[in-house]
């Protein structure tokens, strides 16, 4: 499997990323991102023999070129994003719906999707995002926007849409360097706080950023097919049947 990734210097796309280079039926990771993976990013040794970094700029435009080269792969988790805090909504709606769409098009114009093996197409949203679009909270009506235009815009395609819904996650314990350089000192004292007391009492608002990775990428290879939308408690159950 030849597998697009997003966002991989966030939280959730570096987790995906890492899933991605530790599963062997993965046996490309395409990165299309801004800039490299950082210096302090811990990889396993084969990142990169396993990795095409494609450097984009503007994420609302695609060359047919890149395109094509883009639809030639068999899925995409689509990673990128930050919080809506200190932006705007039209800001947010642009980095979420915008480039989200823009991407997609660009995929289904470029025909990904071969008459055999669909195309999936895993969008990680949040946990109570409104496809509605009636919530009071402005991310949560910009990223059901997206829930909901996916699908419609690959019906009588071979592209499906997944949407997985996380809760509350942060950078792996595993890795001290990430959470020094994605938290600011503010939310790691939040992450210490917060930690125990949602992985302990309120766990249905909670996400082992691992899990999260692997879940991404399982659904991307075409397991649960037919499932669209992942609760984070549809995922904290199927992650664990995995094998």
């Amino acid at each position: 499997m030849r597998l697009i990734i997003t966002g991989v210097t966030g939280v959730a796309g570096l987790a995906v990323y890492r899933a991605a280079l530790a599963d062997p039926a993965v046996q490309q990771v395409t990165l299309l991102t801004r800039r490299p993976v950082p210096s302090w990013a811990v990889l396993p040794p084969n990142a990169q023999n396993k990795t095409e970094t494609i450097i984009h700029k503007d994420f609302n435009t695609y060359s047919p070129d890149l395109a094509h080269r883009l639809a030639g792969h068999d899925g995409l988790v689509w990673a990128l994003g930050k919080s809506s805090l200190g932006m705007t909504e039209e800001e947010y709606t642009e980095l979420t719906y915008g480039y989200t769409m823009a991407a997609a098009r660009a995929l289904k114009d470029a025909g990904a999707g071969s008459t055999e093996t669909p195309f999936h197409f895993v969008f990680v949203s949040g946990n109570r995002a409104d496809p509605t679009e009636q919530s009071s909270q402005m991310w949560a009506r910009v990223k059901g926007r997206v829930e909901r235009e996916l699908p419609e815009l690959f019906q009588g395609t071979n592209m499906k849409a997944h949407t997985v819904r996380p809760a509350y996650f942060f950078p792996s314990k595993k890795y001290p360097q990430d959470r020094l350089n994605q938290r600011s000192a503010f939310l790691r004292g939040f992450d210490v706080i917060a930690t125990p007391l949602f992985s302990t009492f309120i766990s249905h608002l909670y996400t082992p950023v691992e899990d999260l990775g692997r879940f991404c990428v399982e659904v991307a290879k075409g397991r649960w097919p037919d499932q669209q939308v992942f609760m984070n408690t549809d995922m904290r159950k199927l992650v664990k049947e995995l094998p």
